[in-house]
């Protein structure tokens, strides 16, 4: 079984054809939440345009996919894919236009009436909640209905990588009702990934970050005898020092992740892979980006003038060089996560001394998406700094923890 891709489906012929194509749009918006907001990072719309324009370019009535936020089911302005098709439809050097629903009238009228080259942009999937139904019947029914937008000769590809593990009716039951093919960025993503999970250049060092170490508990024990060194930064840091005894103040803590955490510790020392855990915190009054806040070391957070209410927001400079040195010293970087709030300047600084020590770095690094992704765009740097910047945190991080990823599997055939 292997996975067919855009350059096969181009050599069969798309002129005139309609093929539907599943891209990822779920943008971040800003403005009122009235239909009326605007596109804050354009990444996604940026990375999905190239597949877009090669079937428009080769004559396909190209039908885009895609869905935008977690709407309940039914159609709410706040998440329709306006913004994001206005973006595209600026990038793109070919016709765009958003449909009024998604597989309804007003989706069907747009699409008997798209021409050869142009590109129509169904709204937010999402908005059926066939789309996300745990019931099989109802997903296969609704993507029988989008596959009836593209008439007899229809096509399918997937060019949404941040979606494939996802078992959603417009990733995987639609993959399974035509001829299906992989887009080249899911393409990229994959060779990508296996190049972190197969054979890896050492040193391998992985940068993890975020909210919540239950978010990542998976690809950590995935990552525990593979990587060389795994550093460990943003609110998920908290539940590593209380599992070495530190008291955390306020800061984020999964009190019931602490046994598991010292489980990975002890295992990844057997298994000759090394934690890094900050040795300095930047520990803040309140959650705020105006909040009064002191460097501490990390084993003494309590110790700050806010006491046993501070809160840990960043880590420290001293950290950010140390993290700096282990990227510095690596083969092959994989990054997940912010290391403190980088949307407040205040605590920023950690997050941008990890990115500048990776666009600094002659390593393959990998931006692991969601998050990671943004703070790179926000802070001001260059994609082309870095090795490759993931479109999809969540299906990276699947992948890593070897997960069998749905929207991957309904693409293989013989």
């Amino acid at each position: 079984m292997t996975l067919h891709t855009l350059d096969e489906l181009l050599a069969e012929g798309v002129q005139g054809r309609y093929i539907l194509v599943r891209s990822d749009l779920n943008v971040p918006l800003s403005g009122a939440e009235d239909g009326n907001q605007t596109v804050t990072d354009d990444g996604r719309v940026r990375a999905s345009l190239p597949v877009i324009e090669k079937l428009a370019a080769a004559g396909a009535r190209v039908l885009v996919l895609a869905h935008l936020g977690r709407p309940k089911g039914a159609p709410e302005a706040k998440y329709s894919l306006k913004p994001a098709v206005d973006r595209l439809a600026e990038l793109a050097q070919v016709p765009v236009s958003l449909a009024g629903d998604t597989s309804g009238p007003l989706a069907q009228a747009a699409a008997a009436a798209l021409g050869d080259g142009q590109v129509l942009v169904l709204e937010n999937v999402r908005f059926d909640p066939r789309e996300t139904s745990k019931v099989d019947g109802e997903r296969q029914a609704f993507a029988a209905e989008l596959a009836a937008l593209g008439g007899s000769n229809a096509a399918y590809l997937d060019d949404a990588f941040g979606a494939v593990h996802r078992k959603h009716a417009s990733v995987f039951d639609l993959a399974l009702l035509l001829p299906s093919f992989q887009g080249d960025l899911v393409r990229t993503e994959l060779d990508v990934l296996r190049k972190l999970t197969e054979s890896p250049e050492r040193p391998y060092v992985v940068v993890l970050g975020g909210s919540k170490v239950s978010d990542k508990l998976a690809v950590i024990e995935n990552l525990i005898g593979r990587a060389d060194t795994i550093l460990v930064g943003g609110g998920m840091l908290f539940t590593f020092l209380a599992a070495q005894g530190h008291s955390v103040g306020a800061s984020l803590l999964e009190s019931d992740q602490i046994d598991v955490v010292k489980d990975y510790l002890a295992r990844a020392e057997a298994a000759g892979t090394s934690f890094v855990l900050p040795s300095d915190v930047v520990v803040a009054e309140k959650f705020a980006a105006d909040a009064a806040h002191e460097l501490v070391a990390a084993e003494a957070i309590e110790s700050s003038s806010f006491g046993a209410t501070g809160i840990g927001l960043d880590i420290g400079p001293q950290t950010g060089q140390n993290f700096a040195e282990h990227i510095q010293a690596a083969k092959t970087v994989f990054w997940n996560g912010p290391m403190g709030v980088f949307e407040f300047p205040a605590f920023a600084a950690g997050t941008k001394a990890v990115a500048q020590a990776l666009a600094d770095s002659e390593a393959f690094s990998v931006v692991g998406g969601g998050d990671s992704a943004a703070a790179v765009r926000t802070l001001g740097f260059a994609e082309d700094s870095f090795g490759h910047i993931s479109t999809g945190g969540g299906a990276s991080l699947e992948f890593l923890e070897g997960k069998e990823l749905p929207g991957l599997t309904a693409l293989e055939r013989d």
